[in-house]
């Protein structure tokens, strides 16, 4: 009977609340490892279910992650370099 609690939205909102607050106690006792949150997925999904900015939002997000991105992409030719450990710049000017 408790779980069907979970099925309504106050009960998802209210096992989110909770899996954020374990979440962050597992961050602060240096038992949480990873960088993301668990929860923070669930409240972005719960935005989005009511929201279609919050949607569109996520899909781009999706999107981008698929899409290659190359080093070369917005920069000028190689007419410059710039040697960051050597601290050294090449300007060539065309």
């Amino acid at each position: 009977m408790e779980f069907a609690v979970f099925v309504t939205l106050p009960g998802l909102v209210i096992l989110l609340t909770v899996i954020a607050f374990a979440d962050q106690i597992l961050r602060m006792t240096g038992r949480g490892k990873r960088r993301g949150q668990i929860s923070s997925t669930g409240f972005e999904q719960l935005h989005a279910t009511f929201s279609q900015g919050k949607q569109n939002e996520l899909k781009e997000r999706q999107s981008a992650l698929v899409l290659r991105d190359d080093e070369e992409d917005g920069a000028p030719p190689h007419h410059s370099t710039v040697d960051l450990t050597g601290g050294r710049a090449v300007i060539r000017l065309p």
